[in-house]
């Protein structure tokens, strides 16, 4: 076992004991000034079952964000395990849209065909948390598959495996 003190000089360490917890992935999308615009996300949560509510952080150095911080509605994709490629486009590029999948939403948010649920959402709340925000969203509508999900942790892409 390691112990550190977390602060100025750190940070990799934090960043490396953060990422020994798996989480699922995430895509999120809205419409922006210039077109559609995505981001890779795991700091995905639920807050809230009534109102349907969720929450996830966008880092405030991404040029994104100011985008998704004005976004009034966006849609919150969970990737599916044979997504990693569509993961990691967006975690590089916002604005990669060529050869995706997808279709737009009523209210004009781009919506990822092939993931395993979304998510679409109005924005609810907006707050600081470091160096990033936490976007609280209302969930308007829901749609699932029965897929396994994308994992991440140690920064690599994995799959659940059942233990059966």
């Amino acid at each position: 076992m390691t112990s550190f003190l977390p602060g100025p000089g750190s940070e990799r360490l934090l960043r490396d004991a953060l990422g020994l917890f798996g989480t699922g992935v995430t895509v999120v999308t809205a419409q922006g000034p210039d077109g559609p615009v995505a981001i890779t996300a795991n700091s995905f949560s639920s807050v809230s079952l009534s109102p349907a509510l969720v929450l996830w952080s966008v880092d405030l150095n991404s040029d994104r964000c100011p985008i998704f911080r004005e976004a009034k509605f966006t849609a919150i994709h969970v990737m599916s395990h044979d997504q990693a490629n569509l993961a990691l486009r967006f975690a590089k590029n916002g604005n990669d849209f060529d050869a995706v999948d997808w279709t737009r939403s009523d209210t004009g948010v781009p919506l990822l065909n092939g993931c395993l649920s979304r998510f679409e959402c109005e924005t609810f709340a907006d707050h600081p948390g470091g160096d990033h925000r936490i976007l609280v969203s209302q969930v308007l509508r829901v749609t699932r598959s029965d897929m396994d999900p994308l994992l991440f942790a140690k920064g690599r892409f994995g799959r659940f495996v059942k233990n059966d």
